[in-house]
């Protein structure tokens, strides 16, 4: 397994500020190895072309050094400019899904369903899988085997940041520390990958990338590939 970073947004984020070269040479600096741009959905709005433009010329400028990967973080909340996944993904390697634990989730438990028009690899953002599956009462290894056989992957969110108040997800502390939730999510086949969901450059801890990573790696779990 590579040392991977799908999660990272540039000022074409509002809630991001940095430039392109500026994360990416962090994360050279950090020792990871794949490293996704994933901007969200609503702050790229009309700037697709832009956006994927420069990604596309980073990764020419870079690939000597590491890969990078043009993905989409896409909100499923009113508001939020959700946008019709077929005219969107084919410009896109892979998309990062939002929000679909909220009761006013526009996507929910249809993310199955919605996930079929997509062109590119898929996956669940920053969500506590397990828990959504408790509070509507499914077992959580079928509920997380539907993700699997839908070739749906599940990012294990390791943020800590000042935009987000140096808040741990929670869901991903139990995964690394709860035998159980292991047994779970090995069971159930659901692949995995890692995200810091970096907003300010200056936050930035790859060391967390890493440690993830290698737990991932060296446990058992099926890993998601880039």
């Amino acid at each position: 397994m590579k040392i991977t970073d799908i999660h990272s947004h540039t000022y074409f984020s509002a809630c991001g500020a940095d430039k392109h070269e500026d994360i990416i040479e962090a994360a050279i600096n950090g020792g990871i190895e794949v490293f996704g741009i994933c901007d969200h959905c609503y702050g790229i709005g009309d700037r697709r072309e832009e956006y994927c433009r420069i990604i596309y010329e980073m990764k020419e400028k870079y690939k000597d050094r590491i890969k990078l990967l043009c993905g989409i973080e896409i909100a499923t909340v009113p508001g939020l400019g959700v946008y019709d996944p077929e005219n969107l993904l084919p410009d896109f390697e892979y998309c990062l899904i939002e929000h679909i634990d909220r009761p006013e989730s526009t996507v929910g438990e249809d993310i199955f369903e919605y996930v079929k028009h997509f062109s590119c690899k898929t996956g669940i953002a920053h969500t506590d899988l397990i828990s959504m599956a408790r509070s509507k009462g499914y077992d959580p290894t079928e509920f997380l085997r539907k993700f699997a056989e839908a070739d749906i992957f599940w990012e294990m969110n390791v943020n800590y940041d000042s935009i987000h108040g140096f808040n741990e997800h929670g869901y991903v502390r139990d995964f690394f520390e709860n035998p159980e939730t292991q047994k779970i999510v090995r069971d159930s086949g659901i692949k995995l990958t890692v995200g810091f969901d970096g907003h300010r450059v200056y936050d930035y801890a790859p060391e967390r990338v890493r440690t993830m990573n290698e737990f991932i790696a060296n446990n058992g779990f099926n890993v998601q590939e880039f």
